[in-house]
């Protein structure tokens, strides 16, 4: 063991502190302050549904020609009122009162109805309401519900109401993402707390690099505040929920690397400071590697069609560059002051021998340096056993009724109104066409199926179709509820038909923009997914100086990734029954699973490059699984237990990505990199690292009983 003793430091004693101390004071002065910041990005969220729009779609040229159409931008609430018994005079009265109060807020624009149910037992009211979307409308609405008496304290005596429709989902949606603010950031640090306590078994350390990762998270979200702010990214409820977790989740990470490298060299040397920089020169560049993988990979999200999975990319971005600073920064700073007590009750020793290689992943090192061949071929198989049922995994889309894992209104009141009234209504089809076509565009309009029916846009003085550039207004509603399959198809229906009439012709409205939307998500997963891959394997080749190693760890990624997809879909259908999922799950899923999971393959594997050097490659592969290995299992369970923290807000599309991205994380850290990428590279040889010339040292001079000796 290579040991330095006090007479070798050369540095000025005065010079080993201030840095550190001026490192902490920034931090402390800098980043505390700004972490108020974390708890207001919900001022700059857009949550609306042109923040999610395609960004060239039909629905979007439709969402754009529309607004030449009204005085001013609005969003429908649909006020349903469902009866036990026949509405009665005074019901109908009793209602009116109600819309004339509503017709007095400010933000409302001239409600319609009541609108009364064939079957006599529903009263439906639509209530345009003027804001610009965003949790200015989640406000609106629950001053209308307020009105209503939605909760149940209604006069009007048998009545169920509810506030659905476009706005009332959004309220609901806001009030859900309300959460993230809250109790999902003091879930994902309270799970992260309790797993470094016991990794580290000290009262100091676990706080220490939690409050690293607070530090970055602070930051970050100063910096996306002021860039949503100012219009330059799109911040919406999901990508801050996503943002929390990744910063949490990847400083604490990085921080693992750091530490546990660190009491590695606390051993070696006899100050801090120098122990210090031994570890950051041993771990730097596997930090940045590793974050430098997730930005690129999170980046290429730019690639997408959609407006919201475009901004999640730099908001990951940006908390990803944070974590490493923190990491590479206040965390080696805060240790080098605190030296050796950081680690109490359990200080590591200058001169003591190291005990990483003596336990449990010792064990699984040996373990594999005498099995490798059988342990890569039955991991493989699993593993190919559970990619298998990949094809069952449902990802065409679900109705909006569906985003919710609890009971809300709005799904309760979309229920209600299929009840009594033609399902699509409250949310229409737009189509906008040439003025000239009106009555060959209402004429094949009304002859489609799934069509209840299809008015024009009136002026209101004359009743005459308002014409604007020489394009009329056509609201068509459907038989459907306009979030169903059956809409959907209605909609393609129209937009076929209608070509021959006009070309000019567009069908946009809320089906349509749902429509879009999932077609425009498959066409990411196609060009995205390559595009990160790619980035992966040019990543790697540069780190690891070969071209055959990369490609077998990206291998293994593909591997790994439809693996926990096939998983995933078996608890989905069979345990949990989802009704299926946004295209964007997996495309999202594969992005932190790809980047994320690459991870620890860069920790294990430029740790092994670098006792390849003197031990050869068996041998180093083997030393750099038992070293690493508590610390990067320890990051994995940290990583896949910070995204599981997204369980705790009622919305399907984030509790299915904390499913596949925690369960994929765990396969990566406890199965893929502690036997299938060591037992390969042990099989294989130094031809892993073809073309360097790592490739061409030969290992078979090394006694097998030596290599095992050399991690034991």
């Amino acid at each position: 063991m290579t040991t330095t003793a006090p007479s070798e430091v050369a540095k000025p004693r005065r010079l080993r502190w201030l840095l550190p101390a001026l490192l902490v004071v920034l931090w402390l002065f800098v980043g505390g302050p700004l972490g108020q910041y974390a708890g207001q990005l919900a001022e700059v969220q857009q949550n609306d549904s042109a923040s999610f729009l395609p960004a060239a779609a039909e629905s979007t040229q439709v969402n754009e020609l529309s607004q030449q159409f009204a005085t001013e931008e609005a969003l429908p609430a649909v006020i349903v009122y469902e009866f036990a018994e026949p509405v009665t005079p005074d019901d109908l009265a009793a209602v009116q009162a109600d819309v004339a109060a509503i017709a007095e807020l400010d933000y409302v624009t001239e409600p319609i109805g009541p609108i009364p149910s064939e079957d006599g037992l529903a009263l439906q009211v639509i209530v345009p309401i003027s804001a610009e979307g965003g949790f200015e409308v989640a406000e609106d609405v629950t001053e209308i519900r307020a009105i209503v008496g939605t909760d149940g304290s209604s006069e009007i005596e048998g009545v169920d109401a509810f506030v659905t429709g476009p706005a009332g989902f959004l309220a609901d949606f806001g009030e859900a993402f309300g959460e993230i603010d809250g109790i999902l950031l003091v879930v994902a640090l309270a799970v992260v707390l309790v797993i470094l306590l016991v990794v580290y078994r000290s009262p100091i350390l676990p706080f220490l690099v939690l409050f690293s990762s607070v530090l970055a998270l602070g930051v970050a979200s100063a910096v996306i505040y002021w860039l949503a702010d100012t219009e330059v990214l799109t911040l919406n409820g999901q990508s801050q929920g996503i943002l929390f977790i990744l910063v949490v989740g990847a400083a604490t990470d990085y921080s693992l690397l750091l530490v546990s490298r660190y009491r590695e060299e606390l051993r070696r040397h006899h100050t801090p400071y120098d122990a210090m920089r031994a570890s950051l020169k041993g771990t730097y560049e596997a930090i940045l590697a590793s974050g430098g993988t997730v930005i690129l990979g999170v980046m290429a999200l730019l690639l997408s069609e959609l407006n919201s999975v475009q901004g999640l990319g730099p908001v990951a971005a940006v908390g990803i560059v944070f974590s490493m600073l923190s990491a590479l920064t206040f965390l080696p700073a805060a240790l080098v002051l605190l030296g050796r007590a950081a680690f109490w009750p359990f200080r590591p020793a200058y001169g003591s021998a190291p005990t990483e290689v003596r336990g449990i992943w010792g064990r699984v090192a040996r373990f594999v340096g005498r099995r490798s061949r059988p342990v890569w071929v039955v991991v493989s198989l699993v593993l190919v056993g559970f990619a298998a049922f990949l094809p069952q995994f449902k990802a065409d889309g679900v109705a909006q009724s569906d985003f919710f894992l609890a009971t809300v209104e709005a799904t309760e009141g979309q229920e209600a109104l299929a009840r009594h009234f033609p399902a699509g209504s409250g949310s229409p089809a737009t189509v906008i066409g040439p003025a000239d076509q009106t009555e060959a565009m209402v004429a094949t309009i009304s002859g489609v199926d799934g069509v209840a029916t299809v008015v024009p846009l009136v002026d209101p003085a004359t009743q005459q179709p308002v014409v604007v550039d020489g394009l009329v207004q056509l609201d068509v509603t459907l038989e459907a509820a306009a979030d169903s399959d059956e809409a959907e198809q209605t909609v393609r229906t129209l937009r076929a038909d209608l070509d021959e009439v006009s070309e000019d012709a567009l069908v946009g409205g809320l089906t349509a923009v749902q429509l879009d939307t999932q077609e425009a998500a498959q066409r990411d997963l196609r060009v995205i997914i390559p595009v990160v891959l790619l980035v992966i394997l040019l990543v790697l080749m540069v780190l690891l100086r070969s071209i055959a190693l990369p490609v077998l760890l990206i291998g293994t990624v593909v591997l790994s990734f439809a693996a926990t997809l096939g998983l995933a879909a078996l608890v989905f259908n069979g345990i949990f029954d989802f009704p299926g999922a946004d295209p964007s799950v997996p495309l999202f899923s594969f992005v932190f699973l790809a980047a994320l999971g690459i991870d620890y393959n860069i920790f294990l594997m430029t740790r092994a490059r670098e006792e390849t050097i003197t031990l050869g490659t068996r041998r180093g592969m083997l030393k750099s699984l038992a070293v690493t290995g508590g610390v990067i299992t320890s990051a994995g369970i940290v990583l896949a237990a910070t995204f599981g923290a997204l369980f705790v807000l009622p919305i399907l599309f984030l509790a299915q990505i904390a499913f596949i991205v925690s369960v994929g994380v765990l396969i990566d850290a406890l199965v893929v990199r502690s036997l299938l990428v060591p037992a390969l590279v042990h099989d294989i040889g130094p031809t892993v690292w073809w073309p360097s010339r790592l490739a061409r040292r030969d290992d078979a001079a090394v006694d097998e009983e030596r290599v095992l000796e050399s991690v034991g």
